[in-house]
């Protein structure tokens, strides 16, 4: 009994460990779509872009499979919950939701823009965040809809908007309907990461959720590029510069992040630190490598609000 409750209700000291976990993997998704934003402008083909970043990652982490004893009786162990049903087929196709959100963005940025896209897919990232976790689909089990949790979501939400808010106007060249394709990407992200986290449970390892991911969104990219050389011909020549295709690295370190904190956060809490986690790293890019339009104020008033955000929704109601 002791245990269980243990579980479900970790210590606050390891719920916050496990939220400043999640935000240096948001840090790196920050530092990723910047490298992979460069790769995809050089291609002339953003999902060419996702897709050497994931088969970057994917051939990094088969390499290293063998020489992990442990990640290799993870496998035995995922195997062994496949064959007894304690873990089904289709908790494994994480991955295939971050091939959809790439494929998302390339179809919906130039018709929304980049602030009404990054909106779209957090609020329903963390919206759909809420019932995933009360549900129990996450390692940690069920979490209850509490008053701060809903209210924290909101407020990492118009977090967001205030961050965005001064990538241009919240102007939309096409319908407006089109958010509906990010807005389900965001969804998907949350099903992710509760997915991903029964599959480390099932392996006890950190290591085989994320080779599970990266093959998994590897050939689902590599479906969709398929069809994107039939429709647009095949992208420019690869670029040499070697710094572009450390994108699948940084992308190892936010899954296993990802897996390695929702144990004791539950999914909510892991997407809203992994925001935090962005918005921090978009800031440390515009100072240390600025891009067009540099640091802006309503960024600085983002990250505070969503740090508030995560507090918030950390505090327990009812009974220890």
């Amino acid at each position: 009994m002791t245990s269980a409750v243990s579980a479900h209700h970790p210590p606050a000291r390891l719920r916050a460990a496990g939220a400043c976990l999640a935000a240096l993997g948001g840090v790196a998704l920050a530092v990723q779509g910047r490298i992979n934003g460069q790769l995809g402008l050089q291609l002339h083909d953003g999902l060419f872009a996702a897709l050497i970043s994931f088969s970057v990652g994917s051939v990094l982490l088969l390499m290293a499979l063998p020489i992990l004893p442990a990640a290799r009786a993870g496998v035995g162990r995922l195997r062994e919950a496949l064959r007894t049903k304690a873990l089904r087929p289709w908790q494994l196709l994480g991955g295939s939701c971050g091939a959809y959100l790439v494929t998302t963005q390339g179809l919906t940025v130039s018709i929304l823009g980049v602030a009404v896209f990054t909106v779209a897919v957090v609020a329903g990232q963390i919206v759909c965040s809420l019932p995933v976790d009360r549900a129990g689909l996450g390692p940690g089990g069920p979490q209850p809809i509490t008053l701060p949790r809903a209210l924290g979501a909101s407020l990492a939400v118009i977090a967001v908007i205030i961050s965005v808010s001064d990538h241009g106007a919240f102007t939309v060249s096409g319908g407006l309907w089109w958010a509906v394709l990010p807005a389900v990407a965001g969804i998907g992200l949350a099903w992710q990461t509760a997915v991903n986290g029964q599959v480390r449970a099932a392996a006890d390892n950190v290591v085989v959720p994320t080779v599970v991911n990266f093959l998994v969104g590897t050939c689902a990219l590599a479906l969709a590029a398929v069809v994107d050389v039939l429709v647009r011909g095949w992208p420019a020549p690869p670029p040499g510069q070697w710094w572009l295709y450390v994108g699948g690295a940084l992308g190892i370190c936010a899954i296993l992040t990802a897996v390695t904190a929702v144990r004791v956060t539950g999914v909510l809490l892991v997407g809203m630190s992994s925001v935090a986690g962005q918005l921090i790293g978009a800031v440390l890019l515009d100072v240390l490598v600025p891009a067009a339009g540099g640091l802006s104020a309503t960024s600085l008033i983002g990250i505070a609000l969503t740090m508030l955000a995560v507090g918030i929704a950390a505090i327990r109601v009812g009974p220890r």
